[in-house]
Order: C-alpha cells, then structure tokens, then sequence
C-alpha cells in the first residue's frame, strides 16, 4: 500500500520527467509551494483527495484503485502448502 511518502517519490519523479518546477505544479495544482515541498519531502501528515489528484494530473499520474493485496502466507499455511493439504 501507497503512503504519502512514497506517493511523493513518485511525484518528484514524474515532475522531474516533465521537467516542471515544483513552482509550476503547485500553480497548476492550485496548491502552496510549502504544500508541494511538504509532500515530495516526505513530511506531508495530511492531504485531501482533490489536491493529491490535482497534483497527480499536474505531472501526468492518476490515482486507481484495486483489490487489496492478499495477507502474506503464514508458517501453518506454507507447511500445509507443503505437505499438499491445500
């Protein structure tokens, strides 16, 4: 699962990319160049929906949505996979 870290990271790179200022994001984001800063740094705490999809649209990325990913197997289930029980 994404964090808004990791979400910034890819930020950075798409905007880099692109070769548009965090500037230019932001002004087309509609969003503060503190904000822009804050989220490509890893120190954003929180960012609603609308923004981050601005932000997303601004350097050419999309949110989607999917299946959660399935639980890691635990010990039982990689010895019952094992021994063919499953």
């Amino acid at each position: 699962m994404l964090d808004l870290e990791q979400i910034g990271l890819q930020i950075v790179a798409a905007r880099k990319l692109r070769k548009v200022s965090q500037s230019q994001v932001a002004q087309l984001a509609g969003i503060s160049l503190r904000t822009m800063n804050l989220l490509e740094n890893g120190r954003a705490t929180d960012l609603g929906y609308s923004k981050l999809t601005r932000i997303l649209a601004a350097v050419g990325l999309e949110l989607r949505l999917g299946p959660l990913e399935s639980r890691r197997p635990t010990l039982d289930d990689l010895l019952r996979e094992d021994a063919g029980d499953d």
